[in-house]
């Protein structure tokens, strides 16, 4: 720590010339990774505006849905390691397009789903061909910014997430009502056509738009290469890791554990929110849509809030636990509101922002502890293991809805781990760099 504020002061001259190179390079990526991881989830989560309709078209069941918005996670698992060690070897430029155009086909092609067969099928070669896509931009993020300032970078990506979801809400909803058998396909076939299609134009543009480091930036100078460079290599530990070494590393698998227990809680709520709505007395599906904003655009100011405090005080572990266990009060309570939509919407706006706090903060330790190659297969270990909550979370709750009729054993079990979460969040230290940062200013 002291080390890092004694290199960071020694420097007055460059600092606003670091400054401005750090906005200069934000300007120009986060949008764009915004853009994209947006559409990312909102292709793996608008699945849960079509269950209403597709419930009705062929019968498919809260059990049968929630096995197939779990699936995608098993071919996401499956997948992910690979493609993120294939990622350090071709570089960013080649790997992201190649996801981001295979997932925009594939999620264009749902629209042909007409039983459970087909719906398990699509979702689970959905989620191979975007495996890599997260832990790869990620990685991505840690080429360009320190880890001083990276708390705050994370939560700007990751608010995809909540973005998402306020857009997909009305949009989803929208799209089903107004192209309804329109050129003799469903409302809930368009919405897959329409949310698909631009992933595959976003894809080759991201070719030509990105660039795989600092280095090989034409748009930056070589002055402010320099400056970049300088201070990502002042930060950061010179320690390096191998991946074999990682794959050793009891710390990766704790942290694993932590991701896995926050992905079930966010899953809980991106899987179930219309239903919940529905179950709370909101029948009319664009009014479903409407009200599914309000969550996510509290959880954005949630994350974005956490974010800057844990990097303003340098530090993690806290700004992590709390959220997740407010998060778990949150689930809880929703699992009683059914019936009662004021009682649904603040104890589901809760659990929402609280998770997305705890998530925003998260990948700042892993991305400050594993360095050198033990970063791409490292990140994308943790990530794969944690995204396996993305199968466990509405398995487990659509089985116990179809079984008891109630989101209440479903939601406890999503609180509990929540809480899990919260404790091994503050149980687990790492050494100071992952920890604990230079406050920022």
């Amino acid at each position: 720590m002291e080390r890092a504020d004694t290199l960071v002061t020694s420097l007055p001259a460059d600092d606003s010339a670091l400054r401005a190179v750090y906005r200069k390079v934000s300007w120009r990526l986060l949008p764009f990774l915004l853009l994209c991881y947006v559409l990312a989830y909102l292709d793996r989560v608008n699945i849960s505006y079509a269950k209403i309709a597709m419930q009705q078209e062929f019968g498919l069941t809260d059990a049968a849905y929630g096995l197939a918005a779990g699936i995608f996670f098993i071919g996401y698992v499956m997948f992910e390691v690979p493609s993120n060690l294939w990622l350090a070897r071709v570089g960013v430029r080649r790997t992201l397009s190649r996801i981001m155009l295979l997932w925009g086909a594939t999620s264009t092609a749902m629209l042909f789903v007409h039983d459970s067969t087909s719906f398990y099928v699509l979702r689970f070669f959905l989620g191979v061909f975007e495996a890599g896509f997260a832990p790869g931009m990620i990685l991505y993020l840690t080429f360009w910014f320190s880890g001083k300032r990276r708390a705050q970078v994370m939560a700007c990506v990751l608010l995809a997430g909540p973005v998402s979801n306020i857009i997909g809400g009305p949009l989803s909803t929208w799209i089903m009502c107004a192209f309804a058998d329109s050129h003799g396909l469903a409302g809930w076939q368009w919405m897959f056509i329409l949310e698909g299609a631009p992933c595959i134009v976003l894809g080759i543009f991201a070719f030509f738009f990105l660039s795989d480091s600092p280095a090989q930036a034409n748009w930056l100078t070589r002055d402010e290469k320099n400056l970049l460079a300088n201070d990502l290599r002042q930060v950061e530990a010179p320690k390096q890791h191998t991946f074999a070494r990682a794959l050793k590393d009891w710390r990766v698998y704790w942290l694993a554990l932590i991701y896995f227990c926050l992905i079930c809680g966010l899953y809980t709520v991106s899987f179930w929110l219309p239903t919940l709505l529905r179950d709370a007395g909101v029948k009319d599906i664009f009014q479903i849509g409407l009200y599914s904003m309000i969550p996510y655009s509290a959880a954005i100011v949630a994350m974005l809030l956490n974010a800057r405090s844990s990097d303003c005080l340098g530090e993690r572990r806290w700004h992590g636990a709390v959220p997740a266990f407010l998060g778990a009060i949150g689930l809880l309570l929703t699992g009683f509101s059914a019936g009662n939509l004021t009682m649904a919407l603040c104890s589901i706006t809760l659990a929402t922002l609280s998770t997305y706090a705890a998530y925003a903060v998260f990948w700042v330790r892993p991305t400050s502890y594993l360095k050198g190659t033990a970063a791409a297969g490292g990140i994308a270990l943790i990530n794969s293991i944690g995204a396996f909550g993305g199968f466990v979370s509405p398995s487990i709750i659509g089985a116990l809805k179809t079984f008891t009729g109630s989101f209440v054993e479903g939601m406890a079990a999503m609180a509990t781990l929540l809480v899990i979460g919260g404790l091994c969040t503050l149980a687990l230290h790492l050494p100071k760099q992952a920890d604990e940062a230079t406050p920022s200013v």
